[in-house]
């Protein structure tokens, strides 16, 4: 799903210079396993704008479908001494109980460009051969500009002071199981002004608050307070959790963590610029620094008090908890009032929290500076433990998506120490290629088919013919295909990861590696095609006892045979770069004299099983019509003949016209596979008002033949 937000658009001259100012676009990441909002203004999630105006767009969704959010809004912050003197601070958000707003003070970047999509698969739309993942998104930043064009509105309010400077902003994410828990940030700022700035800092500021809006929508104080925060210092990140809002349904972990950075001087890590002990759990020697920061969301009174001006915020970037007496021992000397941060910082609140990494060489007019940072998503690891107890093992999985982001970001630079050494260059092209990660099979291209209480699955051998780009060989070993359990989409805490289960897989003869099982069993003897689809499928897969009328997941993967000599397993495509939504049902009917229509449920009781629950109840029920023909008027009336609704139905049906689909079904509405000769209707009267209880008639009208049928039904409350 992406959906887009227009506030300004035009242009404006400044010192002579023609810039494009650009408007407002928010996309939503799509190829992992997190729906999270990013904004051409350097802005991420949409404070949860979705639920307000009714659309469900996710702000930081984790994993996808399963209403578990993540993230309020956050932004990139940057801040320095402007000559070596006064404090100037740009940031892109900051707390703000509405999000960003156009003017709002704070909110102080604007976009030169609109936000690119582009991917590294060659069978993308959006293929670019500078693409570093399998969905980037791109803009370039600005806080130079004094007014929204056109208007009188102040960029960032009116005490907004420009650094004069350029952001080119990248996001990377990948659709492979093995990585679909991360989104990264690549931020590369630019000195574009005349002044120069000493102990540069760059930050990555969020609010982050972890809740399940299926089980509580958001709204009010106490939807926000109930998060807890904490760093780990040793792989510099900082992370939030629910810690007492909904027990049971919200098991998440969000986390942002400084990867790397790099300037004129070089690269830099707390790793390489510092020593890490592990006795005190603090970085030693007082240079390149990753800092931590929290406060408590707009109070500016609390324990850990909100910035209020810029050099308050600059303070927050330089200054971390986690270099404070009071990080790892209350009873230090140095802790005023022996306050354990650590410990608050657990207990549930409303906070927002910074990390931030510096300070860079003095940033000169045409510098540039290259911070990295990931958004870091895990489910919590059980162990019978309270979430708000927030156990090491509870952590377990965010230490290790974390650790596998910083190897990815790491790339050929094995040792970590921004030098390219021996062996390291696996591309040969002379410098450090970060982002590197092992290749399954591609995706299968899939055609799913819904027929009267089965599912077919065509898919091409695009996969078979996959080369590894790490070993240059053919790997492909076999393939896997998966089927949701039923109701994973209504039971309220829907993730589509957990739900598909493996229920076939098949594999090369001969090599003695997982089963032996050959493709015999899904190999076509002809090709098979299909009208106004170019491809061409070879392989077909039949799921059969399918219940009409009920949402199945199903996907179909690729695997490789692993490689023993670089101790990689085996990788598998990803079954949610593939998944499709299928309503089994009867087909398009050539006669209702043989083949009467009918609707199902019937009777109909409110509550019914597969209806689940949503913040839009009443508009999402669900009756099916059911032997329709390939093109039909369906009308609904009382059984005294009071006109309810009118529905038009064609065999290319999709789902859209009802909530339910866009509650419960795929994101996509052409991923939702229907058979022809079924259509759902939402039981509300064509003024969208709801029907009462009783017994009700509808007549089906066939637009190619004329032919008319009539039936009834009942609806019991």
């Amino acid at each position: 799903m992406r959906v887009s937000k227009f506030l300004t658009l035009g242009f404006l001259t400044l010192l002579g210079n023609v810039l494009w100012s650009q408007a407002f676009q928010s996309e939503i990441t799509s190829a992992s396993n997190i729906r999270m909002a990013v904004s051409n203004f350097g802005t991420f999630g949409n404070s949860f704008d979705g639920y307000r105006d009714g659309s469900g767009t996710p702000s930081c969704m984790f994993p996808a479908g399963s209403g578990i959010e993540n993230l309020f809004e956050g932004g990139i912050w940057v801040g320095g001494k402007l000559n070596g003197a006064d404090i100037r601070v740009t940031t892109a958000a900051i707390d703000a109980p509405s999000g960003y707003t156009a003017g709002a003070g704070g909110f102080e970047t604007y976009a030169l460009t609109p936000l690119i999509n582009r991917s590294s698969l060659f069978d993308s739309k959006n293929y670019s051969a500078d693409a570093v993942s399998h969905e980037d998104f791109v803009s370039t930043i600005s806080d130079t500009v004094q007014f929204y064009p056109g208007t009188s509105i102040r960029v960032g309010g009116p005490n907004h002071q420009p650094m004069g400077i350029e952001i080119t902003m990248e996001t990377y994410n990948w659709n492979y199981l093995f990585s679909d828990f991360v989104v990264f940030v690549n931020f590369t700022i630019k000195n574009t002004g005349s002044n120069y700035y000493d102990d540069l800092y760059v930050g990555l500021w969020n609010n982050t608050v972890v809740r399940n809006v299926n089980i509580t929508p958001p709204g009010g104080a106490n939807f926000y307070n109930k998060g807890g925060n904490g760093y780990l210092d040793s792989l510099n990140l900082n992370y939030c959790f629910d810690a007492t809002g909904d027990p049971g349904f919200t098991d998440n972990y969000i986390g942002q963590k400084f990867l790397g950075a790099s300037d004129k001087e070089g690269f830099h890590s707390p790793q390489i610029d510092s020593n890490y002990n592990q006795l005190t759990g603090q970085w030693e020697l007082d240079n390149f620094k990753a800092n931590y920061q929290a406060w408590v969301f707009n109070d500016f009174t609390a324990q850990f008090a909100a910035p209020s001006n810029e050099g308050q915020r600059y303070d927050k970037m330089r200054e971390g908890l986690n270099y404070s007496p009071c990080w790892n021992n209350p009873n230090d000397p140095g802790c005023p009032g022996n306050k354990d941060y650590q410990a608050l910082l657990g207990q549930a609140g409303n906070r927002s929290d910074l990390i931030s990494a510096g300070p860079f060489a003095r940033f000169e007019p045409g510098d540039e500076v290259v911070v990295t940072f990931a958004y870091v998503l895990a489910k919590k690891n059980e162990d019978g433990q309270p979430a708000s107890a927030n156990t090491p093992t509870q952590r377990m999985n965010l230490v290790s998506n974390a650790g596998f982001s910083q190897e990815t970001y790491n790339g050929e630079d094995v040792n970590f120490n921004g030098i390219l050494d021996d062996g390291e260059d696996l591309d040969g092209d002379g410098k450090i290629t970060r982002f590197i990660l092992p290749t399954p099979p591609a995706t299968p291209i899939t055609k799913v088919i819904a027929q009267d209480d089965k599912i077919d699955i065509y898919w091409t051998n695009n996969s078979v013919e996959s080369i590894d780009p790490i070993s240059n060989k053919a790997d492909f070993e076999g393939f896997r295909i998966y089927l949701s359990t039923l109701g994973f989409d209504v039971n309220g805490t829907s993730n589509l990861a957990e739900s598909l289960k493996l229920i076939a897989s098949f594999d090369s003869l001969g090599n003695g590696k997982f089963f032996d099982t050959g493709f015999d069993d899904i190999k076509l003897v002809e090709e098979k095609t299909f009208e106004g689809d170019t491809n061409v499928y070879q392989f077909r897969y039949t799921i059969n006892n399918i219940n009409n009328g009920w949402q199945n997941a199903v996907a179909v993967t690729a695997f490789d045979k692993g490689d023993e000599e670089r101790n990689i397993q085996s990788l598998e495509s990803s079954y949610l770069a593939n998944d499709y939504r299928v309503f089994a049902g009867t087909e398009a009917n050539s006669s209702m004299e043989k083949n009467e229509p009918f609707a199902y449920p019937n009777p109909y009781y409110y509550g019914a099983a597969w209806e689940g629950q949503s913040n839009f109840q009443e508009e999402s029920r669900k009756m099916i019509f059911a032997n329709l023909p390939a093109r039909c008027n369906i009308r609904i009336y009382t059984v005294a003949g009071d006109f309810i609704d009118e529905i038009q139905h064609n065999e290319s049906y999709d789902g859209s016209d009802i909530r339910w689909f866009k509650t419960f079904g795929s994101e996509n509405e052409e991923d939702n596979i229907f058979s022809g000769g079924e259509h759902a209707w939402d039981l509300l009267s064509f003024g969208s008002q709801i029907i009462s209880r009783g017994l009700y008639m509808f007549s089906v009208e066939d637009l190619d033949t004329g032919e008319k049928f009539t039936g009834k039904f009942i609806i019991i409350k």
